[in-house]
């Protein structure tokens, strides 16, 4: 393969630049997860602006499986498209472009306003279908980068990277909301920069913010990661030809029986690590009630262990292989699953009585969340890894020449699906007026992956 004039081969290595400017995609993309998804902005949401935890946690629910479906049935022909074009990064261009106008809307969210509700849902599930769809092209890009030897290592500190980014984001948002725990005192009513406290506008500022970080932080990638050369075919054909090759990779999928069975038990265990990452925080939220401060410092823990964990998983991939890689993940993922479904506002483990979180209680303090931090760090040491070495694992599995179709297969598998967990916490929510239910089908999902899994067998390198 020619790529900016050099010839590479599945052992070449790009250049340091080259593939530090990858990884930093991931840090210009996981403060998108990380501040607007996971911890502040969407807790933000479904308690302050929806007013009600349980309808919010239904509301993101529906818009995550909306989203999700989409994703899951277009992520598949747009790898074949770009694998019959041969470029990844005008598409990646387009979706970050889309993904940073989708996040500016996010500061219509204002309480008190019911108006624009939908907007802002319809906004969420723009960016979520924008992020997930730039992924698939970067993560096409991995292979042509280092050996296959050393792709768990890349893969891994991409994660790092982004959790890396994700932290610092966190640390801007506690800042620039409280900025009282730094020793700054704003006038009355005030966050930093003049942002209005009782308009929320520092939780509203973080959609335009994540604007100009997503710009900003990708530049590198577009300018100095190489690209595959284009096949300089007309696009009209490129799109026949893509088309008409996902058919009949799809119809020959015996043919890739080992794949096949790869990414179901992904389509199954992502699904369940993305329902617990999407509603942890509006668990939290509504069972402790959290706000914007509690949030952000559990975010920078959590955080704090994700990124040195999924580092070191990319030294573990390489040399154990992806496949045990990612069943620790899921076993860690498993347990603080669990240990979050034992958790009510009074009780632990299962039914062992503790005192609620009193009114004036400090963050931390209560029985309750001290053991629901220490679930989350397991999550927190699994969830990276589980996500690297999946990576990791695609690029083992596929052909060489069809990589992006085969990453846009792995992200139909991720999706696929992905509309079902939350679909059915949504309607479980609903149904059980319950956030607990959430963790139980977190672990359904989880179970059944893992099962699967052991019937993937990993290519010897």
């Amino acid at each position: 393969m020619t790529v900016n004039g050099k010839v590479t081969t599945p052992e070449a290595t790009a250049s340091l630049r080259a593939r530090l400017s990858w990884a930093m995609f991931d840090w210009a993309n996981q403060p998108y997860f990380t501040v607007i998804t996971t911890f502040i902005f969407v807790p933000y949401f479904t308690s302050q602006v929806v007013g009600n935890s349980v309808q919010g946690q239904s509301l993101w629910a529906f818009t995550q499986a909306a989203a999700g479906a989409v994703v899951a049935l277009g992520a598949p022909f747009l790898g074949a498209i770009a694998d019959a074009g041969g470029r990844r990064k005008p598409w990646l261009l387009g979706f970050q472009v889309m993904l940073a106008l989708a996040c500016t809307l996010l500061w219509l969210a204002q309480p008190g306003r019911p108006e624009v509700l939908w907007l802002v849902l319809l906004a969420l599930a723009l960016a979520n279908i924008s992020a997930e769809y730039s992924i698939v092209f970067n993560n096409a890009l991995l292979p042509g980068l280092v050996p296959p030897g050393r792709m768990g290592r890349l893969s891994g500190f991409g994660w790092g990277m982004g959790y890396t980014g994700g932290l610092i984001a966190l640390f801007a948002v506690l800042i620039v909301s409280r900025p009282e725990l730094v020793g700054i005192t704003p006038p009355a009513g005030e966050a930093l920069l003049g942002l209005r406290r009782d308009s929320f506008e520092a939780e509203r500022i973080i959609g335009p913010a994540t604007l100009i970080w997503l710009l900003l932080f990708s530049l590198p990638m577009f300018l100095f990661t190489p690209d595959r050369p284009g096949s300089g075919k007309p696009l009209g054909q490129v799109v026949r030809e893509g088309v008409l090759r996902l058919v009949e990779t799809v119809a020959h999928l015996r043919q890739h029986k080992n794949t096949l069975r790869f990414l179901i038990a992904y389509m199954l265990y992502f699904d369940g690590l993305n329902a617990v990452i999407a509603f942890g925080g509006v668990y939290a939220a509504g069972i402790f009630g959290w706000g914007t401060t509690e949030l952000g410092l559990f975010g920078i823990a959590l955080t704090v262990i994700a990124a040195p964990s999924v580092m070191a998983a990319g030294i573990l991939d390489d040399r154990i292989g992806s496949k045990r890689t990612v069943q620790l993940a899921i076993l860690l993922v498993g347990a603080g699953a669990l240990g979050i479904l034992s958790i009510t506002a009074d009780t632990v483990l299962f039914g062992i009585g503790i005192t609620p979180k009193a009114p004036g209680m400090g963050a931390f303090t209560s029985t309750g969340e001290q053991v629901f931090f220490a679930c989350a760090v397991l999550l927190g040491l699994g969830m990276g890894p589980m996500q690297a070495a999946s990576r990791t694992m695609v690029a083992r599995l596929a052909p060489p020449d069809m990589l992006a179709e085969f990453y846009g297969m792995f992200s139909l598998s991720g999706r696929a699906t992905s509309f079902l967990a939350p679909l059915l916490i949504g309607f479980a929510t609903a149904a059980f007026a319950s956030q607990r239910v959430a963790a139980v089908i977190v672990l359904i999902f989880l179970a059944a992956g893992f099962i699967l899994l052991w019937r993937v067998a990993e290519p010897k390198r």
